[in-house]
């Protein structure tokens, strides 16, 4: 899949039966923040998110996973899955 120069290098592109989008996560604030792209490189949202694990590790290997959008992420690390939540209306 062809990445758009505007994607940060680290996203990861998760194939939708509707829609496919890259995802990308960085920390911010003991929280996290989840970018999600169109295929073509739009930004569809920018969030921060909260887990239900304190466990999950952005320094180590994950894999983005279904159910995620613009308000929930799933994400599997080690074999766990870790949701990640939104209440955050910003773009």
């Amino acid at each position: 899949m062809y990445k758009p120069n505007n994607i940060p290098t680290d996203s990861q592109f998760l194939k939708g039966i509707g829609a496919s989008a890259w995802f990308h996560i960085s920390e911010e604030e003991n929280n996290f923040r989840i970018k999600r792209f169109s295929e073509e490189g739009k930004l569809e949202c920018s969030r921060i998110f909260s887990i239900n694990n304190t466990d999950f590790n952005i320094h180590s290997p994950f894999q983005f996973t279904y159910t995620s959008h613009c308000k929930k992420c799933t994400i599997i690390q080690n074999n766990n899955t870790y949701i990640f939540k939104t209440n955050d209306y910003e773009y």
